[in-house]
Formats: C-alpha cells, structure tokens, sequence
C-alpha cells in the first residue's frame, strides 16, 4: 500500500471546527503509516468558516472541492469519488467521530484481497434511542433485504479499491448502500471494528426524517438490481394479479346475475372487474415501455448488461467485429 496513491475523501457541511483539529491529525497519521495519499475534502455548500479553514491549511496534501450548494452526503461523496486520483479509496466524516487511527486496520483487510471494508462502530456515542436502537434496527432490515451482512451501513469510515465502484451512480441518501452495490458487482466485502468518539463540536446533520428515506432507498436499490434490465417481470406480475382478480369479479357477478337474482347494480363486483382488468391492461404496456427504456439506455450508450473482471490478453475476441471497451482492453 505504501507505493499505492490513497485518497482520503471527506465530505463537509459546516464543520469548520472540527476540521481545524482533524486534518492535522490525519495528516500526522497518514505521514506517520509512510503512505502515499491525497485529502480531498468536498465542501458541500457550506455556510460557516470551512472554506476559509480549508484554505489556511496550506501544509497538508490537500484537495478541495467545493459545490455551489447544499447537495447533501451522498452526491459529496461522488463528487470526492471522481476528483481523487488514488486507487483505493476511504471515507470519513468530517465531524471527528471518525479515529484516523482505524485507517490501518482498514488497509490491512484490503491487503488481504478484500475490495470493500466497512467500519463497525461497536460502541457508538450516540443518543441511545434515537440514534442507536433505530439504526440497529435499520441495519438488520437492510442485510436482511440486501443479502450483504453488515452490522453498521450507517458508518462513514470505509475503504474501498476503485475497481470495486466501477460504474456505481448513486442518488438521494443511498451513500450507505454502496457495500451492496459493490458486492452486487463481485467485490469482496468486510467489516472491521472502528472507534467511534463522540462529537465535540457542531450538531448532527441526521435526525429521525431519514428512516423513511433509508426504506424508500432501500426498495429502489433492490428493484434496479433485480429488475434494472427485466422490468417486466415487475409490471407483468402485478398484471396477472389484476387481470386474475378481474376474472373473480366477472365469475362472481355473472354467478350473482343468474343463479342468485341480483342484477349487475345491485353489487360493486362489475366495477371491479373493469377497474382490474383497466389496471392489468396498463401494467403490461407499462411493462413494454420499461423494456424499450432499458434497451435503449443500454444500447444508445453502448453499455453492458455484464462485468468483466480479466481477460487473457493472448486471446482474441470471438468475433472480428466485436469491438471491446477500454478497461477490457485493459485487462480491468
């Protein structure tokens, strides 16, 4: 790791404060490991003194990036993701709950294949109900879901290999998801026990609004990834319920209409036939239109519906006319 560029992404929202004390000290722990890395700090539209703290620390290896406004944890953290240069990547928060000491650790576990290892705060300092309880909660829900047993999503101290977040997009609070999507994508995940210190200056960027964003997140990330390039099966399935209980209804007032003396008006059965075969109808030609999306997201920019991890440089393609991408031919 010593030779490789390792880039430490920090993104911030009014933490002047805590910077002046961490990114000294960061700095004397990354010096004091004998690494080769880079701070890149995102300032996400902050409106205290963090762009003129930022700027007074001309003696550490800083990049800073700053957006116009508030755009909020997750689209920081891409923005950090893009502008640094190194090969392995590891975020923190800016709030100095986060021990730059834990960094080791984590370089150690890559160093043992792993492309994904995620901080464990064991004893968190946080409010134990409010913060705690529910986030423990939220964990489990979201391994249970995911498939990826992590005990702590909510941690920011990670650290991951580049080509572990290859063609990851993230969007709304799905920050937390990324183990998922790498894991999705082949990479080895783990986790390590970190510190966690309590906060000493500033307030709290999270509160209890975020537990319906992290469930709404959540489906989204299980339905693009089980559904992203088939959604019919999505759209169809809800189709045939609708149109099945459709039928029911129709059976049901035909039975009514001759064998029990009720005319149609007498029931809701034949409104409901109608409302659920209009609605099946719908499902289906919403699931054709989903269909040519994603062809046409796929095939307009020439994207691909796999990943590759290596290929033999000695070998040619199957077909002349088959052009690879890029990291392909790169052997990535």
């Amino acid at each position: 790791m010593a030779r490789e560029l390792i880039s430490i992404i920090l993104p911030v929202y009014n933490e002047a404060e805590n910077l002046a004390v961490l990114l000294p000290a960061l700095g004397e722990t990354l010096d004091t490991l004998g690494l080769n890395y880079e701070i890149v700090v995102v300032d996400d539209g902050s409106t205290d003194e963090t762009a003129s703290t930022l700027r007074r620390m001309t003696n550490l290896q800083l990049r800073v990036v700053c957006l116009r406004r508030n755009s909020g944890q997750t689209a920081a953290l891409m923005a950090g993701i893009r502008f640094a240069r190194g090969e392995v990547l590891i975020s923190m928060d800016g709030d100095l709950q986060n021990d730059p000491g834990d960094i080791a650790q984590l370089l150690a576990k890559l160093n043992e294949g792993f492309d994904v290892v995620s901080g464990w705060r064991m004893n968190r300092r946080d409010a134990p109900i409010r913060r705690n309880l529910l986030s423990r909660v939220a964990n489990k829900l979201i391994s249970l879901v995911s498939g990826v047993h992590l005990h702590d999503y909510g941690c920011s101290l990670k650290a991951y290999r580049r080509s572990a977040l290859e063609g990851v997009q993230l969007y709304g609070e799905m920050h937390r998801f990324i183990p998922i999507y790498a894991y999705w994508n082949g990479a080895r995940v783990t986790e390590v026990p970190v510190n966690h210190r309590p906060r000493r200056h500033g307030v709290s960027k999270y509160g209890l609004e975020r537990i319906p964003k992290v469930i709404l997140d959540l489906l989204v990330v299980v339905f693009l990834h089980r559904f992203g390039q088939r959604p019919m099966y999505v759209f169809g399935s809800v189709g045939l319920v609708s149109i099945g209980i459709g039928v029911v209804a129709g059976g049901a007032a035909l039975y009514y209409k001759f064998l029990g003396n009720k005319s149609f008006i007498e029931t809701p059965l034949p409104l409901l036939f109608v409302m659920a075969m209009i609605t099946g109808a719908m499902c289906f030609l919403m699931g054709l239109l989903a269909e040519l999306l994603v062809r046409t997201y796929y095939e307009s920019q020439k994207k691909t519906t796999y990943t590759i991890s290596t290929i033999n440089a000695a070998e040619e393609p199957a077909s002349p006319e088959l052009e690879l991408p890029d990291t392909a031919a790169r052997g990535q």
